[in-house]
């Protein structure tokens, strides 16, 4: 039995509204940084009121995914493997996109702490909030794309950000036992570390599903290197 145009229509729409749920979420998470950079309080509470809209069209496109399906399935329509897996990973990605606004409004939360003590996050964790960006960008262009090539760039990314982590604390272990820096503030760019490392990673969980749906190759990061673990029939 063929497949219905509408169907193709429907997938096409909710890939459309999750390509602008990625934009939503890039948008917090750089209001969420600027706010912190400031310790400008109120800014991080406007990056905060930012995740509700973002929680509401989470909800509304996991609705219109599991309908899809469920009209698939009464009509007796015939959706390709490659429509199932589009249909898969739209789920699947918009669940990433969500908790990576969670990790943003996180680090909107850490902005009355800083304003409070009076201090300014050093260069490094710029470093580090700005290669997150850089990531959830890409892996938001790859998924409107299609792009394979690109989905692989950003698997690769995360061990940047693993590796600017790791810096920073090795940092503020030195300058805690030197007396150079509290340890309030060591706590508070070690949370900030592990937030950006939890973003990364749902990028590059993200990016897996841009090749899962693309190639039908399922990847999986094993032994410190990313390795194809199935082929999926075509």
């Amino acid at each position: 039995m063929p497949t219905s145009p509408d169907f193709t229509i429907r997938i096409a729409q909710l890939k459309s509204d999750l390509v602008l749920q990625s934009r939503r979420v890039q948008a917090l998470i750089e209001a969420a940084c600027d706010a912190a950079f400031a310790r400008d309080p109120i800014a991080a509470d406007r990056a905060m009121q930012m995740d509700e809209p973002i929680d509401r069209v989470d909800v509304e496109i996991e609705k219109a995914a599991v309908q899809l399906l469920t009209d698939a399935t009464v009509s007796g329509a015939a959706l390709r493997p490659e429509q199932l897996r589009s249909v898969l990973t739209i789920v699947k990605v918009n669940n990433e996109l969500e908790r990576i606004a969670d990790a943003g409004v996180a680090i909107a939360e850490l902005t009355a702490t800083l304003a409070a003590k009076n201090t300014q996050l050093p260069d490094t964790v710029r470093v580090i909030t700005n290669s997150v960006i850089g990531i959830l960008r890409d892996v938001g262009t790859c998924f409107d794309r299609d792009d394979a090539q690109l989905a692989r760039i950003v698997l690769s990314s995360e061990d940047a950000v693993e590796e600017f982590k790791k810096a920073i604390s090795r940092d503020a272990q030195v300058q805690v036992s030197t007396g150079k820096m509290s340890v309030d503030l060591a706590f508070l760019l070690q949370e900030f570390g592990n937030l950006c490392e939890v973003m990364a990673a749902h990028c590059t969980n993200i990016a897996e599903q841009v090749l899962y749906s693309t190639t039908g190759t399922i990847v999986r990061h094993m032994g410190g290197h990313w390795q194809v673990v199935k082929q999926a029939a075509p």
